[in-house]
């Protein structure tokens, strides 16, 4: 049972991302002279955690009790729900001003709807900043994650301390605008993804040493952080799971759908959404992202 005492910090879902942000949360937490009270769907997940430090909250409702600032790291807007309602939600717990952090890709407009439902169900007791992250795996453990940002300034003031203790923490507007950011930003990842898996299939049925390709790539135009993250699961072929490409059709949907909501003409997106999807069909879906390679080079053999 966690004892009640306001003001430390609290973090819900410890996958693969969550675990790692943990880590850098503790460290800041215990530098203020807080705790990091954690909860997830399984409390082995936090074990590591908890011998270090950390405190585990059997429900969210014990979580709420004690944290001014709960970051949630779970999939998207339903675990979001079922995180705040019951009678364990962390609405339940309350008892003081309290921010949520929402980290997950999620939709603009369903962040928006839901810190207006929630300022009114709690009389403003509950505040919402939308902060979904960027950097993968890799950067969640180095501490280097890209974090967009989005809420009322007053209520991004509380929570950037705890934000910039895991990356780059940037306030790009009104709630919403971390999302909308997190869009644009995977349709790049998504464009460049593509474009790698082209390029690379193209340059190895040429003949080309694809590694000393790809090295020499990134000095110039065409290098980014994909290809420096995905340059040796391309060279090997190694697709295994980290960031499922299947997630891709969830993401770039949002995109598709601000794009409407803003009255921009896109052209390049629903090509990206057509490939998702049908990579998605043909069973490559959890995959990595880097697994557009392969997509690319079987249709490829069909032809």
């Amino acid at each position: 049972m966690v004892e009640e005492r306001r003001g430390d910090v609290g973090l819900v879902g410890l996958g693969a991302m969550g675990r790692p942000m943990a880590s850098h949360l503790l460290r800041a937490a215990r530098g203020r002279g807080r705790d990091l009270i954690l909860h997830s769907r399984r409390e082995i997940s936090a074990a590591d955690l908890v011998g270090a430090g950390a405190t585990w909250a059997t429900t969210p409702r014990e979580l709420a009790a004690r944290c001014a600032v709960v970051i949630s790291m779970v999939q998207d807007l339903p675990q979001v729900a079922d995180l705040l309602e019951g009678d364990d939600g962390l609405l339940a717990g309350l008892t003081g001003p309290t921010v949520l952090v929402i980290s997950s890709t999620s939709s603009p407009d369903g962040v928006r709807e839901l810190a207006e439902d929630l300022a009114v169900r709690t009389d403003g007791l509950l505040a919402v900043v939308d902060a979904p992250v960027s950097g993968g795996v890799e950067g969640a453990g180095e501490g280097t994650l890209s974090i967009m940002v989005g809420g009322a300034p007053a209520d991004v003031d509380r929570v950037m301390p705890w934000l910039g203790a895991m990356g780059t923490a940037v306030h790009l507007g009104p709630i919403g605008a971390g999302q909308v950011a997190k869009a644009c930003n995977q349709l790049i990842v998504a464009a460049t993804t593509v474009a790698l898996g082209e390029a690379t299939v193209i340059a190895e049925r040429a003949g080309l040493d694809l590694a000393g390709l790809l090295d020499l790539l990134g000095g110039g135009y065409a290098g980014s952080r994909v290809l420096d993250v995905k340059k040796s699961r391309l060279v090997s072929h190694d697709h295994s799971p980290a960031g499922p490409a299947k997630f891709m059709i969830k993401d770039l949907s949002f995109a598709a759908a601000e794009a409407e909501r803003t009255g921009v003409a896109v052209e390049q997106l629903p090509v990206l959404q057509h490939i998702f999807a049908t990579l998605t069909e043909r069973g490559l879906g959890d995959q990595d992202v880097s697994v557009v390679q392969q997509y690319v080079a079987d249709r490829s053999a069909r032809s």
